[in-house]
């Protein structure tokens, strides 16, 4: 099991100071055209992404704890994602309109706030009850900021590959592709029917839709010890998985037909060899590597066609929560999947599970503004688990509910398979 180690509690500014330098590590090299362009109404452009990052920790924190004003009042009608306590917002689909403010002005947007962010803390105390109160929008923040990290090198990569030259945002791989053939994966077993608890406890950081921590009931059940690889998909391309109705949901059918998907994203076949974009331009499909960029609906397909089902988050988090985490992160700077070689937990994929994004038992939002971060999104998304190459480390715990619509697929998404025990 791999636990949160993001806390403010022994050194907020330090805490606060290293996520936000891994977000200005993350644009090095990319230019102004880069961080503006977006690429589809799901994705934001970079520069969104860092205002939108600042403008959380000067509302959430700065205005409410410090008293305040903000730095330019349209900025808060520019940079609101979704918060309609906060006031009206710029309309999502054209933040790629906004070429002003201009990628400088937005940078020393980030550098005056987090001035004015260390110096609020520099005078806090730390165990007033304001203080307290403060500390936790700042730990909201910094979690906050790094589910941005993982968008922005999503989002970026979809803008890249819109790109007729498909250019690399990262050096070359310094291997190549892995010519032994990947062992089949082994099958863990959770044998024992009844209740278990899931969800996230009280002593560290979490977000509210991980709580509260509960009982749910567990049948016997088997979850493979690692997520499908690119060679085990490709066998389900081979066999016509995507011109097979028997495989698909009625909506995944329908979008299948309807988007022309005869593929993973970013996927292609060139003479009879599988290419794909990566962050490093058009690359070899490494058949060891974990399949990726997946909607659910392409990952319970494939799921049938193994005759097996996809887990649903209790048996993920019972079984596969409590491994040793091995798998890629963000932290190595790669922000690729890695190949796999053996049992993997955590991290290269998103795991699509298929349980319907819903409240625990006994849920309850955030106060305030806050409240609109998860809990009005509970309808129409799937959840998934575990993380992924994009995903920082120290973000990242088994109880951990992401939530995306089953036709998403360009996030770092794939699947593990389950399947029932008699």
């Amino acid at each position: 099991m791999h636990a949160n180690t993001q806390t403010v509690a022994s050194d907020p500014s330090l805490a606060f100071q290293k996520v936000r330098n891994q977000t200005r590590k993350l644009i090095e090299g990319l230019s102004a055209e880069d961080l503006c362009v977006q690429s589809m109404p799901d994705a934001s452009p970079g520069k969104w992404h860092l205002a939108h990052t600042t403008w959380f920790f000067e509302v959430m924190l700065l205005q409410p704890f410090a008293g305040q004003a903000p730095l330019n009042a349209n900025w808060l009608y520019l940079f609101n994602s979704y918060y309609e306590a906060l006031g009206e917002r710029h309309p999502r689909p054209q933040r790629g309109l906004l070429t002003r403010p201009s990628l400088d002005e937005v940078l020393a947007y980030r550098e005056t706030v987090e001035s004015r962010v260390l110096a609020f803390l520099d005078a806090l105390e730390p165990d007033s009850a304001t203080g307290r109160d403060a500390l936790a929008v700042l730990e909201l923040g910094m979690n906050h900021e790094q589910q941005h990290q993982e968008l922005l090198v999503t989002d970026l990569k979809h803008l890249l590959s819109r790109n007729a030259l498909q250019p690399a945002w990262r050096s070359p791989s310094p291997r190549g592709v892995n010519p032994e053939p990947l062992p089949p994966a082994e099958w863990l077993t959770h044998e024992t029917a009844g209740p278990v608890e899931i969800g996230a406890s009280n002593t560290s950081f979490a977000f509210d839709n991980e709580r509260p921590r509960h009982r749910t009931w567990l049948e016997p059940y088997a979850l493979a010890s690692r997520p499908v690889s690119c060679a085990e998909y490709i066998e389900f391309i081979d066999a016509g998985g995507y011109r097979d109705p028997r495989w698909w949901l009625s909506d995944g059918w329908s979008t299948v037909q309807s988007e022309d998907w005869s593929t993973p994203l970013y996927w292609r076949n060139d003479g009879g060899i599988w290419l794909r974009f990566s962050n490093r331009g058009t690359v070899p499909v490494d058949p060891s590597e974990p399949i990726c960029h997946l909607s659910y609906y392409e990952a319970d397909a494939y799921a049938r066609f193994r005759d097996a089902r996809l887990p649903t988050e209790a048996e993920w988090e019972q079984l596969i929560g409590r491994q040793e985490w091995n798998g890629e992160f963000a932290d190595s700077g790669r922000l690729e999947p890695e190949p796999l070689t053996g049992r993997s937990f955590g991290g290269n994929v998103w795991e699509w599970t298929q349980s319907p994004y819903a409240p625990y038992p006994g849920f309850k939002p955030l106060p305030g503004a806050a409240g609109e971060y998860n809990g009005k999104f509970m309808c129409s998304q799937m959840v998934l688990r575990g993380g992924s190459c994009a995903t920082p480390r120290n973000h990242i715990r088994s109880s951990y509910r992401n939530f995306f619509p089953p036709t998403a697929r360009w996030q770092f998404c794939g699947l593990r398979l389950a399947k029932d025990i008699p």
